[in-house]
This record gives structure tokens, C-alpha cells and sequence, in this order.
């Protein structure tokens, strides 16, 4: 069991710095199949392992000028106050329920993704990294 999480954490963190996700999207239902984990212990511990995936991951992204600090700072004050409520909620869901909503958020997140609604949706984000600001200027 020892082997499969760590093959489980190194790929998830893979899929953390490849991806810009937190490895919850991959963790959650890796661990409910590989460790036979309920989706509340699957959830709690992904929450503890984003930590140093996401502080790696963020000093990689932000020493390759892909960070907009403001945007970051602002997220990040308002998310901290997000999860204690979410998770409170969490806390008092069905199993059931809890999993169909993490199942329909993966599947609409998907398909976000592949037909980008969200560029039909919202204004893109002015923000350009130093590589886009160079490829413009040639």
C-alpha cells in the first residue's frame, strides 16, 4: 500500500505542476479506489497534501512569470473563508450526496474545459505572462 500512495503522490504532483490543479481532482478518486478511502478521508487528505503541491508548484509558476500576484492575493483572501464554510457544509452532507456533487463538479469542469464556455461567459483576463508580452513584441 506504501508503493501505491507514493505512486499516487508523485503523480498527482506531476499532474499539479503539469496542469495548475491542486491534485484534488485526481486524488480524491484515486485514493477512494487505491486505498479504499470514504470520499470524506479522501478529501481531507488531499487538502493536506495540496499544501507543498501547491507552494511548489506556485514558486515554479511565479519564477516563470506566471503569476499575477493581485489576482492571487485577492483569490486567495476570500478562498481561505470559502473552504472553512464549505467544509462545514461537507461535514453535514449524505455520502450520496456529497458524491454525486464532487462527480457533477468534475463533470462540468470537463466540459468547461473542452468547449471553453467560460470565454463566452466572462472577459478574459488581461494579464500576460513575460513570454506572451515577448512573442507580441516580435
Amino acid at each position: 500500500m506504501i508503493i501505491q500512495l507514493l505512486i499516487l503522490g508523485l503523480i498527482t504532483g506531476f499532474l499539479s505542476g503539469l496542469l495548475g490543479i491542486g491534485g484534488g481532482v485526481v486524488m480524491i478518486p484515486a485514493l477512494m479506489m487505491v486505498a479504499n478511502l470514504s470520499i470524506r478521508e479522501a478529501m481531507g487528505i488531499s487538502l493536506l497534501a495540496i499544501i507543498p503541491t501547491a507552494l511548489v508548484g506556485f514558486l515554479k509558476s511565479y519564477s516563470s512569470g506566471f503569476v499575477d500576484i493581485k489576482t492571487s492575493l485577492i483569490i486567495a483572501s476570500t478562498s481561505v473563508i470559502g473552504a472553512y464554510f464549505g467544509s462545514t457544509v461537507m461535514a453535514g452532507l449524505s455520502t450520496k450526496l456529497l458524491k454525486s456533487i464532487f462527480g457533477i463538479f468534475l463533470i462540468v469542469i470537463g466540459l468547461n474545459i473542452l468547449f471553453d464556455w467560460t470565454g463566452t461567459l466572462v472577459k478574459k483576463s488581461s494579464f500576460k505572462s513575460p513570454q506572451e508580452n515577448t512573442q507580441n513584441k516580435s
